[in-house]
């Protein structure tokens, strides 16, 4: 099991079997909708920009990012 679910379930209180459950039926869709918006970013005439792909889904989830300063714990 992803030591990230562990970490998740912890912190939000949540049984880990139902967090592994909701990681398992959500992780496939948030991936091939990210993945769907970096295509379309793709035909665009501009150069790839990490920065911008990352801007470009917290948009599209209407997630604010996170301040530059803070670090960010990869699932």
């Amino acid at each position: 099991m992803n030591e990230r679910i562990k970490e998740l379930a912890e912190f939000h209180n949540i049984d880990i079997n139902v967090m592994q459950a909701i990681y398992d039926d959500l992780m496939p869709s948030i991936i091939q909708e990210c993945s769907k918006i970096l295509l379309e970013w793709k035909k665009e005439p501009f150069p790839f920009n990490e920065d911008t792909a990352v801007e470009l889904i917290h948009k599209h989830f209407n997630v604010e990012l996170p301040p530059k300063n803070i670090r960010v714990i990869k699932i």
